[in-house]
């Protein structure tokens, strides 16, 4: 790959983004260059938006991590991978030697590296990483809807690690991007899902995907819950709403010996009813990231039709406008998934 001068998003602290031109890294041994076509913006990097992780990331990082692209050239040894091939980036980086990767949990390397966080990411043309780190797609699946696979991954491990079978009743508390794709991958896999939020908008949104609802503000959750179950409760629970409210009514609605996903990262340590995992044999059942099953889950699921993407992408902004586009999403009360479109759709 010649050297190629490209335009990319740095995040220069108190809320700013400067679009500068920088030179394209060549891919080196093991090595994959993309050539970024979207990009979308995840909670996690609404949180370096704040200055929440300024020192973590710098204040010279490209950011993002969720995309899709077109693989523009490969480095020394990289024989699975072909240019022109349409990925994307499960963006973990291990290291091979500490005692969770020893045992095969190289997802929660114990010294991760997390790919537009720890390293630059793909709010730039062409970005370079590992090969190891690539799932292609199908030819025929949209670009932008593939954007939606990393998010998608987190929802399929969390309803992998559930133990969801056909016909479960599912509550998934929170319907924001994440809940909502949670509640998604849910459904696919055969579960009744019912979704508690109590944002109005989000509400809808549930609502137009074909989702049951209750806001617990106006309706008891619990007794709605026992009501449809005939008193026994959810089979599986996911806990997405980051909040103590969301907490309390993990343990509340949860049928005999059902399970409890942890999916939310809470920023101060809940109060958890443990009475209740005595009373009722309950499982709690910590969930972070993705391993590469479920990106290939993801992207079947996407590429089905699973997932509504045109219902959650709500906004789509050209690279140029990455700061109008942060701006806008943290003040907007109904959008989902914002995307950047870093570069060409095909």
């Amino acid at each position: 790959m010649t050297t190629q001068t490209i335009s990319a998003a740095y995040y220069r602290g108190n809320k700013s983004f400067a679009v500068e031109q920088a030179a394209a890294t060549a891919p080196g041994p093991g090595e994959v260059a993309i050539r970024v076509a979207y990009c979308g913006i995840c909670g996690t990097d609404m949180h370096v938006y704040h200055g929440n992780m300024d020192a973590r990331v710098g204040l010279n990082r490209v950011i993002g991590h969720e995309m899709s692209g077109v693989v523009e050239a490969v480095g020394e040894g990289v024989d699975t991978i072909k240019p022109g091939q349409k990925v994307v980036v499960r963006p973990l980086d291990h290291c091979g030697e500490c005692p969770a990767c020893k045992r095969g949990h190289q997802h929660i390397c114990q010294n991760l590296k997390f790919l537009g966080l720890d390293t630059d990411g793909a709010m730039q043309e062409i970005w370079t990483v590992p090969a190891h780190t690539l799932h292609v797609l199908p030819n025929e699946l949209r670009m932008d809807h593939a954007a939606l696979i990393e998010p998608v991954a987190v929802a399929c491990h969390d309803v992998r690690l559930s133990g969801l079978q056909p016909g479960e009743d599912v509550v998934v508390i929170g319907g924001g991007p994440i809940g909502i794709l949670v509640a998604m991958v849910a459904r696919d896999a055969g579960g009744n899902v019912v979704i508690s939020e109590v944002n109005p908008n989000r509400l809808a949104i549930a609502e137009k995907l074909g989702f049951d609802t209750i806001n617990p503000i106006e309706i008891d959750l619990v007794s709605t819950i026992n009501a449809r179950t005939g008193d026994k409760g959810a089979d599986v629970v996911f806990e997405v709403s980051g909040t103590q409210p969301g907490v309390d009514a993990m343990t509340a609605v949860a049928a005999t010996r059902a399970r409890i996903v942890m999916v939310a990262i809470h920023a101060q340590k809940p109060q958890i009813d443990l009475f209740q995992f005595f009373w009722r044999e309950l499982q709690l059942i910590g969930a972070r990231v993705y391993e590469p099953e479920d990106y290939e889950k993801a992207i079947a699921v996407v590429a089905s039709g699973g997932v509504d993407a045109d219902v959650v992408i709500t906004d789509v902004s050209p690279l140029a406008d990455i700061q109008a586009a942060f701006e806008a999403l943290d003040r907007s009360p109904t959008a989902m998934k914002s995307l950047i479109e870093v570069g060409p759709r095909s």
